[in-house]
């Protein structure tokens, strides 16, 4: 029960009900796990075996598993869903308190905790996403999961360029949009980030389909036109890349 409680602490949800209460869906929870070394395999049949249809039964469903292609820090990314941040809550809560999930908990911690940080994040889709598909590729994609983070005041600029050109200039060019969305209001640098997942058939169309895209004239005016007023995006940090192979138990592959 102790390992229990501890992991109740790397699981905080502080959340202001009264403004998210039943007000928005879904709602898309970005969590990434760090693994101590040597854990990433237990903690993988963790979700695999018991996880995974611990967190449908109480109400999230699962969206995709991923670890890094270059996964020096033994990660894990994945992506939940809920209907709202309050059903988040809920159900965050009874999987906790669920039997199967104390005595799974406990049997794969009996060596030793699997993760020692736990990092998450607050989503909505923004407009012009378009919608999930959760699905599997075959073969599987390559996922390429990308964070902008604007100058201030920008944030608008952004999506309305992503709504407006880069969208279907990704889907031109060979990318797949998946998922575009907004943290939410309470969430650290709400105001100034954006956060998107694409796909890729291979590493090497990835590298052609940037090339063929940053090239493209269409591409090249619009840039041009958005930055009249200044640059939207920080000029050092304002893109972060991070390119995904989904695990064997990830429903999107």
């Amino acid at each position: 029960m102790k390992n229990v409680l501890s992991l109740l602490l790397l699981l905080p949800f502080t959340i202001a009900t009264n403004l998210h209460a039943g007000k928005e869906g879904p709602v898309y929870e970005l969590r990434t796990y760090h693994a101590h070394e040597g854990k990433l395999d237990a903690l993988h049949a963790r979700f695999r075996d018991h996880t995974c249809a611990l967190f449908e039964k109480h109400g999230m469903k699962n969206i995709g598993y991923w670890v890094p292609v270059d996964n020096e820090s033994n990660t894990l990314v994945y992506i939940v869903s809920h209907a709202s941040r309050e059903a988040g809550q809920k159900s965050w809560g009874a999987f906790l308190k669920d039997p199967d999930w104390v005595a799974a908990y406990k049997a794969s911690t009996r060596d030793g905790k699997l993760v020692r940080k736990i990092d998450r994040v607050f989503l909505t889709a923004t407009d012009y996403s378009p919608a999930l598909r959760v699905e599997a590729g075959d073969p599987s994609r390559l996922f390429e999961l990308r964070t902008y983070t604007t100058n201030e005041g920008k944030r608008a600029d952004i999506n309305k360029r992503f709504r407006d050109h880069t969208c279907d200039l990704f889907t031109k060019h060979g990318m797949s949009n998946l998922l575009y969305c907004d943290l939410m209001p309470d969430q650290k640098a709400s105001d100034v980030t954006l956060t998107y997942l694409i796909t890729h058939k291979s590493r090497e169309a990835r590298e052609a389909s940037w090339d063929a895209f940053r090239k493209d004239p269409d591409w090249q005016a619009v840039f041009k036109a958005s930055r009249v007023k200044g640059p939207i995006l920080l000029k050092k940090g304002g893109v972060k890349s991070t390119l995904l192979n989904p695990v064997d138990y990830s429903p999107m592959k």
